[in-house]
C-alpha cells in the first residue's frame, strides 16, 4: 500500500533541537529552582541535560518527554516543588521560549513544501503542548503546510502511545497502513509502530544517534531533507 500521509515529530525533526531547546531547558530548570543556579544545574541533570556540555541524553525527559514528564523529573529533587505545582509554569516557559528561540533545521521548509506539492497529507505530533507547537512554528511561515497538528495536551495522549498518530490518520482520511512516521526519538517511532504505520523513519538531526534508533526505525536518514529523493516519496 502506497504512502499517502506523513506524520512528523517537531523538535529535532523540523525544529533545530539544540539551538531552540538548550536555552529553554535552562530557563525551565532555573524557574523550578527559584533562581538558584547550582540547583538548576542539578535539575538539568535529572532531566537528562548536562549543564557543562549542553548535551542531552536521548530518551530522557528533556529530550523526549512532555512538560509533565519534565516537571516530575525536576520534582524528584527534594528541594523542588511538587510536579503539579511546576507543570503549568514549565509549559508557559516552553510556549514563550518557542516563540523566542525556535530555529528551523536548514532546508526543512523547502522539503515540507515539496512533499506537500507531491500530494502527501502532512501532520505534526509533538510531546510539546499545542500552544508550544504553534508558538515555535509561528515565526517561520511553515504551519500552514501541515494538515494536522497535535500536542501532548490535544486530547490524544502523548508519545509513545498511538493516539496522536491515529488521530492524524482519521483527520486526513487515510488508514495507518498508508502512513509514515518521522522523528528523531525512539518515542516517535514507537508511536508509529503502535499505531500500525507502514513506515517508521528515524532522523539523525536531533538528540538520537543511529544506534538509539536502529531497533525501531525501518529507515534512518540524516534529516528529512533526504526524503524527497527516496522512492517511497515519489508520488
Amino acid at each position: 500500500m502506497a504512502i499517502r500521509g506523513i506524520l512528523f515529530d517537531k523538535d529535532g525533526t523540523i525544529i533545530d533541537y539544540w539551538r531552540t531547546w538548550v536555552p529553554i531547558n535552562r530557563e525551565a530548570a532555573l524557574y523550578a529552582a527559584h533562581g538558584d543556579k547550582a540547583l538548576a544545574d542539578r535539575l538539568l541533570r535529572l532531566g537528562g541535560h548536562d549543564p557543562a556540555t549542553d548535551r542531552v541524553t536521548p530518551g530522557t525527559p528533556l529530550a523526549a518527554g512532555d512538560y509533565t514528564d519534565i516537571a516530575r523529573a525536576f520534582a524528584a529533587h527534594p528541594g523542588v516543588a511538587a510536579a503539579s505545582e511546576l507543570a503549568a509554569g514549565i509549559e508557559g516557559i516552553f510556549r514563550r521560549g518557542g516563540a523566542q528561540y525556535s530555529v528551523l533545521i536548514p532546508g526543512v521548509h523547502a522539503t515540507i513544501a515539496e512533499l506537500r506539492r507531491r500530494g502527501f497529507r502532512l501532520g505534526l505530533a509533538t510531546n510539546d503542548s499545542i500552544g508550544g507547537l504553534e508558538a515555535s512554528l509561528a515565526p517561520h511561515g511553515i504551519r500552514s503546510l501541515f494538515d494536522f497538528a497535535a500536542g501532548c495536551d490535544s486530547g490524544h495522549g502523548a508519545k509513545p502511545d498511538p493516539g496522536m498518530a491515529l488521530a492524524f490518520c482519521e483527520a486526513v482520511g487515510i488508514v495507518p497502513g498508508q502512513a509514515a512516521m518521522v522523528g528523531d526519538a525512539v518515542h516517535d517511532l514507537a508511536m508509529g509502530r503502535a499505531a500500525g504505520f507502514a513506515l517508521t523513519i528515524g532522523v539523525l538531526s536531533g538528540t538520537s544517534g543511529r544506534r538509539d534508533l536502529e531497533g525501531q526505525a525501518d529507515l534512518i536518514l540524516d534529516s528529512i531533507n533526504d526524503m524527497p529523493a527516496r522512492a517511497e516519496f515519489q508520488a
